[in-house]
């Protein structure tokens, strides 16, 4: 009963529905919008029923709010009034007045609609616009490219009914299986030259490790057999070299997995490639050489052989199918690349090249010339296989009919002909190429051949040469004419290259015709004197003496181009070349004492005492009052033995010159000779006509402590020093006076006052510095020598002390320190040379000995201690560069030199025995 009596909950289906019920419009399913926006798909309930639906349930009817403030509303206020005549026509003027003003604002308007709509139509493009050039580029795909476009895949990522359709087994698949089983019979290059073997692994298919290692164990026991020459199968064989095994298992190229799989991905990249584009020929090069590299070559050969039926017209695949074949397939396969690309020189050359018989490379190379006849390298191949001058005569004068613009045709014919015809050669050639500057540097050669070649006098060989200069002239002027300009420097290094090739005078020449070229005429002598430099640097002589040569032609008053004329000579030249050319400047610049010098000391080092003397002779005549002169003509008769002579000739140049020097040098000589008294006379007389010059104090100073006169020495040193305060030289020598006579506060009382009145000096601190270390005080020698390095911080002598100062470990820093404060100190190179001596290290105490001599040259104290280090250490050839640098460089100072040069007993001594005295002396 009481199931009877339940309420059923599905009633409501077979009740009717509500008058206004709209199925699904409460959650809003009256409709659907379409991609045109058209509007619903079916309407939605009438005004009328939603307005009889909520009257019925008692609701009010929507009121629009704004309803009553539009003028177009015609339902609010006025919704019940009749519409006149006066209506109609105030709607009229309305409209009339609306009309008016829109088209005063028309044309700003669509103007500006229109720039905002192409402004968003720039930051907004259409996707058919963005891909309309896209669409007209689709008119030139061809239909082999359009089947070539991949298929579209499937981007949903839904799960598709898998497509059960069959293929054909493609071609490939079919040549690679039936390749599987294939053995190669053929060993490539490196197989035969390493004797072993490369397997690769990559076959194209699944790898089978099962079948390598039996493969393997085949071929192991196979190459046992080889080697022990019996079976296997015996297995008492023992003849097999272990060791000889071993080194051809050395020779087996083992691939990694790396390098395989980088081949494996390599050739699938190269298929695509050669798939995709099969006229490109680098593709089909490059994969051959992968299968090359590989060690395939069949398939090497086969890509390459695709390639040359893909790309007939590309000599780079043709080569390259030669040079991946042996030479019978290789001779036709480039027979085929002729009938292809028939104008190509490299498969031609590369043709000869395959052929060993000569008469075979010349056939193959007069075949290529008849397809090719305009072909310079061609030509000259050809030349280079003729055996006989004739026949390459005969061949060069066809290639220069047929090439008429090769000048290096033209030049080779000259060469061949004989004088004569090689000077009509060279003018056919200059009508033929008037703007190669070559063939005008050929003819010049060619003219200074002849002139060196037969015998022939002075006189004409000149004439002959001079012809040389008017021909390279000439030939400028013609280059010009026909606007070819050649720089300055380009002539220069044709120049050069004349010199390299035998041609001096040609070379001389071109420098004559075209140095003047492209220069300011202010800038004239600096520019020429940098080019012979910088010629000479290069080690290009004849050039450089060729410019210099020019530069005193213009400049003949010049003593510095004369001088480094000389010195050119001097280092580069003969005896007879430097005579002439001092000769020449002397009588160019009579006035220039030093030319005079260096003629009469190279007259004097030759050993032709008597031209010295004559040639001071002349000095005199042009010089009467030179002092230098007269010095060398003292210096020139004591060397030599004539002591009177020497004494006279001081006597006349103490009344013609009558210089401070002369006399000093006077007192000198006397003092060399032992005439102390006459010395002293002459210092006397001296001082009284020079009461400043400071070196006639020191003489006379130095002979009175030499007698042993120690009051009359000290009274000379205290006239000097108030004499000429600022002299270093005087107060030094003042102070070791004192010390000698064993007064060292003395000494060191004056070095004080000399330092107060020459603050700032080196040489005072360091004699300071050794007067403190020679009366015993090491202490007070280091607090002398710290205040120094204040006073002098850059000073290398001083740093130097500093550094020997230093106990054994702190040297190599305070080494440091020095060079921090001055880099270039020849002194604190040479100290720092010395210390990698006592360590051992033997090639950088070389080198920074190197360094030292190199930042200055006039330093003998580094050229003894470079020499003393190489008589320990160095070869008996070393030694020798050393003096022999060192003679060359001619040092004149330096403390231990200078005391060694100006000892009495050293009188006369030249400066190989000089620094042999001073190695000794150091130490």
């Amino acid at each position: 009963m009481a199931a009877n009596n339940k309420t059923n909950k599905l009633a409501f289906l077979s009740m009717p529905a509500p008058a206004s019920y709209v199925a699904g419009l409460g959650r809003g399913a009256s409709g659907f919008t379409t991609r045109s926006d058209i509007g619903p798909a079916r309407e939605g309930p009438s005004a009328e029923v939603v307005a009889e639906a909520q009257a019925r349930r008692g609701e009010e009817p929507d009121i629009d709010p704004d309803q009553f403030q539009d003028p177009d509303n015609e339902y609010g206020l006025f919704a019940g009034t009749t519409y006149e005549a006066d209506d109609e026509e105030a709607d009229k003027i309305y409209e009339q007045v609306d009309q008016k003003m829109d088209a005063r604002r028309k044309a700003r308007r669509e103007a500006r609609e229109e720039q905002e709509l192409a402004k968003h139509r720039a930051e907004r493009p259409k996707i058919q616009q963005q891909f309309a050039d896209l669409k007209r580029g689709l008119a030139a795909v061809t239909d082999a490219e359009w089947e070539n476009i991949p298929e579209v895949g499937n981007l949903t990522r839904k799960k598709r009914k898998r497509d059960e359709r069959s293929f054909v087994v493609p071609d490939s698949v079919l040549v690679g299986d039936r390749a599987k089983g294939e053995y190669e019979n053929a060993l490539d290059a490196r197989q035969q030259a390493t004797g072993g073997f490369e397997t690769p692994a990559d076959s194209g298919t699944l790898t089978n490790f099962v079948e390598m290692g039996q493969a393997r164990d085949k071929i192991l026991s196979l190459k046992l057999d080889q080697v022990s020459g019996t079976s296997t199968s015996s297995g008492l064989s023992t003849s097999v070299d272990p060791k000889g095994y071993l080194t051809s298992l050395d020779s087996v190229v083992i691939k990694s997995d790396a390098e395989i799989g980088d081949i494996k991905r390599a050739r699938m990249l190269f298929d695509s490639l050669v798939k995709s584009n099969p006229k490109h020929a680098p593709g089909w090069i490059a994969a051959a050489c992968l299968e090359e590299h590989a060690g395939r070559m069949v398939a090497a050969r086969k890509l390459i052989k695709m390639g040359c039926e893909q790309c007939p017209k590309n000599e780079d695949v043709w080569l390259e199918a030669a040079r991946l074949h042996n030479n019978d397939d290789a001779k036709v396969i480039l027979a085929n690349a002729v009938q292809h690309v028939g104008q190509s020189v490299k498969i031609w050359l590369a043709a000869a090249d395959l052929e060993h018989d000569i008469k075979a490379k010349k056939r193959v190379l007069r075949k290529a010339l008849e397809h090719i006849p305009n072909s310079v390298r061609l030509w000259k191949e050809t030349v280079n296989l003729e055996s006989s001058a004739q026949d390459a005569r005969i061949i060069l004068s066809r290639a220069v009919e047929v090439i008429p613009m090769s000048v290096e045709l033209w030049l080779a014919l000259a060469r061949l002909e004989t004088p004569e015809k090689a000077k009509a050669v060279l003018n056919k050639a200059r009508k033929a190429v008037p703007t190669s500057h070559e063939i005008w540097i050929a003819a010049g050669r060619l003219l200074e051949q002849e002139a060196y070649a037969s015998e022939k006098t002075d006189e004409q060989r000149e004439k002959e040469l001079a012809v040389v200069d008017k021909t390279i002239e000439a030939g400028v002027k013609e280059l010009r004419r026909h606007q070819v300009l050649l720089t300055r420097e380009q002539w220069l290094k044709e120049a050069e290259k004349c010199e390299d090739e035998g041609s001096p005078r040609t070379s001389e020449a071109i420098v004559k015709a075209t140095i003047a070229m492209d220069v300011e005429e202010e800038d004239r002598l600096d520019t020429w004197v940098g080019d012979a430099e910088s010629a000479e640097s290069r080690g290009k002589v004849g050039t450089a003496r060729a410019i210099l040569a020019y530069a005193l032609r213009v400049f003949p008053d010049k003593k510095t181009l004369w001088r480094k004329a000389a010195d050119l000579e001097r280092t580069h030249g003969t005896k007879e070349s430097l005579n002439a050319i001092l000769e020449r400047a002397v009588h160019h610049c009579p006035q220039a004492e030093v030319l005079w010098l260096m003629w009469a000391k190279e007259k004097w080092l030759s050993g032709d005492v008597p031209a010295a003397r004559e040639v001071l002779e002349k000095a005199f005549v042009a010089n009467p009052e030179s002092e230098q002169i007269w010095l060398a003509a003292v210096k020139l008769e004591a060397e030599n033995g004539e002591l009177g002579v020497a004494r006279e000739l001081l006597v006349r140049a103490r009344t013609v010159a009558d210089t401070q020097r002369i006399w000093m040098k006077s007192a000198v000589f006397e003092r060399q000779q032992g005439q102390l008294d006459t010395a002293l006379q002459t210092l006397e007389t001296a001082l009284k006509k020079y009461p400043k010059f400071a070196k006639l104090y020191m003489i006379q100073g130095q002979i009175h402590q030499q007698r042993g006169n120690f009051p009359a020495a000290r009274a000379s040193y205290a006239a000097g020093i108030k004499a000429v305060p600022k002299d270093v030289t005087l107060w030094i020598l003042a102070s070791r006076l004192e010390e000698a006579d064993g007064k060292s506060i003395k000494a060191r009382a004056l070095l004080d006052k000399a330092r107060l009145a020459i603050p700032g000096n080196d040489l005072l601190w360091a004699e300071a510095v050794g007067v403190e270390e020679r009366s015993g005080g090491t202490a007070q020698a280091k607090t002398v020598l710290a205040r120094g390095l204040q006073e002098c911080p850059t000073s290398g002598l001083l740093w130097s002390m500093a550094i020997w100062a230093e106990p054994r470990p702190t040297r190599k820093s305070k080494s440091a320190d020095a060079l921090r404060k001055a880099a270039d100190d020849p002194l604190i190179i040479c100290t720092v040379a010395r210390l990698f001596w006592a360590e051992r290290k033997i090639e950088k105490a070389r080198q920074w000995f190197e360094r030292a001599v190199k930042i200055n040259p006039d330093l003998g104290d580094v050229w003894g201690w470079w020499l003393k280090f190489e008589r320990q250490h160095g070869t008996k050839e070393y030694q020798e560069e050393v003096i022999k640098r060192c003679v060359a460089a001619e040092p004149h100072h330096g403390l231990t030199w200078q005391a060694v040069a100006k000892d009495l007993k050293n009188t006369g001594r030249i400066t190989k025995e000089l620094l042999e005295l001073v190695a000794d002396a150091l130490h």
